[in-house]
């Protein structure tokens, strides 16, 4: 398992992946689901994580919005041109996992899971709803 804790601004290497989330604030349980599994793939080169400018909280709901990029191996001689797996081979790989499942929307640039939570704090009688929006997008390289 791996994420922001002891984050810094360089990359960290695990498992052949290289994983960025040196603009991530580490918030979203869901987000963090889904970097264990995408650092677990093998045609995943390189996942940047980044906190999405829709995130913010109000008394009533937290909206946290945050992006994923990933970055595949590529075949062939020298890094050929075609890569080992593009988005729709991740949306099944992804979709295959009990604890990820289907994404709520997918096309050919983006894949969009959406979870909501309902989070009663000890000691309060009134709580508030979590909504995580997380977007996965294959990155060049």
């Amino acid at each position: 398992m791996f994420g922001p804790t002891g984050q810094s601004s360089q990359p960290v290497t695990i498992r052949r992946v290289e994983l960025d989330t040196s603009r991530w604030s580490g918030d979203g349980a869901f987000t963090q689901v889904l970097i264990d599994a995408l650092g677990a793939m093998d045609p995943v080169r390189r996942v940047r994580v980044e906190d999405a400018p829709a995130s913010r909280a109000d008394a009533g709901f937290s909206f946290i919005s945050n992006e994923i990029y990933v970055t595949f191996h590529r075949h062939g001689l020298l890094r050929g041109r075609r890569p080992r797996m593009t988005l729709s081979g991740l949306e099944f790989a992804l979709a295959a996992r009990t604890d990820i499942g289907e994404p709520d929307y997918g096309d050919a640039g983006m894949l969009q899971y959406l979870r909501t939570e309902r989070i009663v704090p000890p000691y309060q009688t009134r709580g508030y709803k979590l909504v995580e929006l997380v977007r996965i997008y294959a990155a060049a390289g």
